[in-house]
């Protein structure tokens, strides 16, 4: 793409272009303009990714690796252009996990459950350092001189306008978590906080965040809303910013492939394309895959307990394994249509429905006490936040080991997909833009999401309704919605949007585990993105048999152990590349 040149101070806005918008979104950007009149380069590999170059002075790092230098690629009835190990390895391992899972349902449900007890009781201090790390760094880079630093060099604009970059923070911000706590995580924090601490044995038995608030609503109310911000908060998004904000570095001012591996030159130098890339690539892909294995996991649960409530279907295991079937179908379809025919398609109705779902629940539930609650929610959420960030000296075991600590894991593991969807529409912004934007945007509209479901589920049972504490989990919504007017199309659009989420999510993530294990190709045959598609299917089927949430907990905070690592190591890659491209620009 021609470097488009800076516009005047005060200078009229430039028209759109929609082109560009559209080459930014899918990564198919249209090769460089010669600056001569050399002769032809020849003809780029289809499947590999032409970023745009950097623009005005910054530090290229210049290296011998090529695309899929080291990929396996066959072009007969079922073609395929696989990455030599990172596909062989991590497809290998998802298989075996889910064949041994399918073989023994039910029976591996103490191990699943034993096995995310042992890492969350034993490591919740852990992840909970480095939440508060990602935070701190994203903060610090805010006002420091970095935060001056442009993705994709000092003259680069952005290719998307204010307005679409916002809307796009904010799809990516909503999924089937904010569906399926929406309701039920602001009120049991707030039943939890309300009962007081439990003490059996010299054990703090219960479950209420902090020290609770015995026999008080309103402080219940403002300790519940507090844990429950915190968890989609700040810390979440820092997380999904680090590696954003690395990939986006790595890839646009330095020109190397936007893969995880790069984020780590500043490391391991040229053994990037080695085995100690190959380890950081496998790691991406396999927490990628148990994290939207559990968002999968989750979806169905709800969808179905929906598809019960409404139309009294049959709720059991082999009715959530027929809609995760039928649904990973129509995410394998969308997977083919492409990322502007299908993936931005339903992303943009995911984005409609949930607004509808939002401002109808603001416009006939308890309107005022939503949007005051919205700033005092706020306020609660300033005022606990160092302390539900604190790892130490705590007695809430159940709360920030059963919560926090699962959370942050499981937000570890999705942060290579949202992180590359978000590196991808982030270039022309400034270090300072980015990060106040992904940080406070997406949070922002968590808050609103949480305030307006979940207050309004809090209001109607301190006003004396018990119908949705007493609801099964994935029911929580539901039942909210019966409260309100025009409860059947609200239920129902609710039940859609969980659906579209677990589609969007399905095959988002698989073309991000794709370009992955195909060694940074983003146009690797369909066969291959059918069957990471397929796969994600498989696990979330596999883990729902094999221990149902316990199991679906349990692979997410594995799997966003070993990846807390690589993105501590990140965090030091990506502070050490961008004090590089600030002395260059010096």
């Amino acid at each position: 793409m021609s470097p488009t040149p800076p516009k005047p101070p005060g200078g009229p806005q430039p028209p759109r272009d929609r082109t560009r918008e559209r080459d930014a979104l899918t990564g198919r950007y249209p090769p460089n303009a010669p600056k001569a009149s050399p002769p032809p380069p020849p003809p780029p590999d289809e499947g590999v990714e032409p970023l745009p170059e950097p623009e005005g002075p910054t530090q290229i790092i210049e290296t011998d690796y090529t695309i899929g230098q080291d990929n396996i690629e066959h072009q007969g009835r079922v073609p395929f252009d696989i990455h030599n190990p990172v596909f062989g390895i991590s497809a290998a391992a998802v298989v075996i996990f889910t064949v041994v899972t399918l073989l023994f349902p039910g029976q591996l449900e103490p191990l699943f459950a034993g096995l995310r007890d042992g890492l969350t009781s034993n490591l919740d201090w852990f992840f909970m350092i480095a939440g508060n790390i990602f935070v701190l760094l994203c903060l610090a880079l805010i006002v420091s001189p970095l935060g001056r630093i442009r993705l994709g060099g000092p003259d680069a604009t952005p290719d998307f306008t204010l307005t679409g970059w916002f809307a796009m923070l904010f799809a990516a911000g909503m999924g089937i978590g904010l569906m399926f706590y929406g309701v039920s995580e602001p009120l049991g924090h707030f039943e939890a906080a309300l009962g007081g601490t439990v003490i059996e044995d010299g054990i703090r038995t219960d479950w209420a965040p902090l020290g609770g608030a015995l026999d008080d609503p309103e402080a219940a109310r403002r300790i519940g809303m507090a844990a429950t911000i915190f968890h989609w908060g700040l810390h979440p998004w820092a997380i999904y910013a680090v590696v954003a904000l690395a990939l986006g570095l790595f890839a646009f001012n330095k020109g190397l492939p936007l893969t995880l591996r790069s984020v780590f030159y500043p490391i391991f130098g040229e053994r990037i394309w080695g085995w100690p890339g190959h380890i950081i690539d496998i790691l991406a892909v396999l927490a990628t895959i148990f994290g939207l294995a559990t968002s999968l996991g989750l979806g169905a649960e709800q969808a179905t307990a929906g598809l019960s409530y409404l139309f009294g279907f049959e709720n059991t295991n082999m009715t959530k394994v027929i809609l995760i079937v039928l649904i990973t179908m129509v995410a394998g379809a969308s997977v083919v249509l492409g990322v502007e025919k299908g993936v931005k398609r339903l992303s943009e109705l995911n984005m409609v429905l949930a607004i509808v779902l939002l401002v109808f629940v603001i416009a006939v539930g308890p309107t005022i006490a939503i949007l005051t609650g919205f700033f005092s929610n706020l306020g609660a959420y300033a005022t606990e936040i160092i302390p539900l960030s604190n790892p130490f000296g705590r007695d809430d075991d159940n709360f920030r080991q059963g919560w926090t600590a699962f959370y942050w894991a499981w937000w570890i593991s999705w942060s290579p997909f949202v992180g590359m969807f978000i590196a991808r529409v982030s270039r022309g912004r400034t270090v300072r833009q980015f990060l106040i934007a992904v940080l406070i945007v997406p949070s922002l509209i968590s808050v609103l999401w949480m305030t307006a479901l979940g207050g309004t589920a809090i209001d109607l049972t301190i006003g004396g309704f018990l119908g949705i504490l007493d609801a099964p989990l994935e029911l929580e919504l539901f039942e909210m919605l019966a409260q309100l007017p025009l409860s059947s199309v609200t239920s129902f659009v609710g039940i859609v949007l969980v659906i579209v989420f677990f589609v969007t999510s399905s095959d988002s993530g698989s073309l991000v585990i794709d370009t992955i294990a195909a060694g940074g190709k983003i146009n690797a045959p369909v066969p291959q993105r059918i069957f990471w598609v397929s796969v994600e299917g498989l696990v979330a089927i596999a883990l729902l048999l094999g221990g149902g949430l316990a199991a679906l907990q349990a692979m997410a905070v594995s799997t966003g152990f070993p990846f807390t690592i690589v993105l501590l190591g990140a965090c030091y890659a990506l502070v050490k590349g961008l004090l590089a491209e600030r002395r260059e620009l010096a």
